[in-house]
């Protein structure tokens, strides 16, 4: 994908969001790495370019990148949060001492023995993550 101005306009139109000067810079961060960021780093990077996001700005863009379906939350423990911008079904391992985070496609995980949904509910999607640590 294109990470002009023009690109990420488009892509966030598309999601129904305003293409604010400062969600552009959020997303620029996001879509230009393609990796798995926290809050604070996407605040550190979107700051390096022009210095004038705030950190309440940036988790208020990173919610609504969310509810929109641009960019999936990625929670691996309660204190630690990252942003995926793969929306693209996919599962995660977490290295518990190193801290990173890499995909596992959706295809090399089986998962069986779901249980039965609640009635009128349906399966929305389903996230894995594998934690894993040095011996």
């Amino acid at each position: 994908m294109s990470y002009s101005r023009e690109a990420l306009v488009e892509r966030l139109r598309e999601h129904g969001i305003s293409p604010t000067h400062q969600r552009l810079e959020i997303a620029h961060v996001l879509f230009s790495r393609c990796e798995h960021l926290s809050a604070d780093r996407i605040l550190a990077l979107a700051n390096e370019r022009f210095a004038e996001t705030s950190k309440a700005t940036v988790y208020n863009t990173l919610n609504l990148f969310r509810d929109r379906g641009l960019i999936r939350e990625v929670i691996v423990d309660p204190k630690r949060v990252f942003y995926d911008p793969n929306t693209e079904p996919h599962h995660h391992l977490y290295n518990v001492d190193t801290g990173e985070i890499t995909d596992i496609a959706a295809g090399d995980l089986t998962i069986s023995g779901m249980p039965a949904l609640p009635p009128g509910t349906k399966t929305e999607g389903i996230d894995v993550i594998v934690r894993v640590r040095a011996p």
